[in-house]
């Protein structure tokens, strides 16, 4: 019996271990990315694009996706999803961004601000991303870049899934 609790309390720890050192790296490898990451996400705030328009973000996306090696494909018309087999067996997991913006003229003067105008109820409008989509799709590139640097060491699949139109169809 004191084998099995010794055995037991060892795995726990040596997993503990483990758990540690992959937290590690992974807190390494964001922080290495936190740079490109607000890059991406200003990128993408200045460049704002409606429900099922998101074509100049569609492309941005992919191309970041098979840069870093990992298959991607389009998916309902201006999506995105990307898959990164990992290098031990598991399950299949997807991650998900918004990437639509939403006809609001912003009211700042940030250097990235947008200016960018979309047809809406048949007018031209202004439009922003509002509610945090750009952050949404800038942390899921990032979120892409770390798990592909560690893909041989991520049991299973990762779907990176890059949604459209979240605010519904444009008007």
């Amino acid at each position: 019996m004191r084998k099995i609790i010794f055995s037991v309390a060892l795995l726990f720890f040596v997993t503990a271990a483990i758990a540690q050192h992959h937290t590690q790296i992974i807190a390494g490898k964001a922080q290495a990315v936190q740079p490109r990451l607000v890059e991406w996400r200003r990128h993408i705030h200045q460049n704002p694009e409606l429900s099922n328009r998101e074509f100049k973000t569609q492309q941005y996306v992919l191309q970041h996706l098979k840069k870093l090696g990992i298959q991607a494909d389009t998916l309902a018309k201006t999506g995105v999803v990307g898959i990164l087999k990992g290098g031990k067996p598991g399950p299949v997991i997807a991650l998900r961004a918004d990437m639509d913006a939403l006809p609001v003229l912003e009211r700042n003067e940030l250097a990235y601000k947008s200016t960018a105008k979309g047809e809406y109820l048949g007018k031209e409008v202004p439009v922003m991303h509002a509610c945090g989509h750009d952050a949404h799709v800038a942390i899921l590139m990032g979120t892409a870049e770390v798990l592909a640097a560690m893909q041989k060491d991520i049991p299973g699949t990762v779907k990176f899934i890059f949604q459209p139109a979240e605010e519904g169809a444009p008007r």
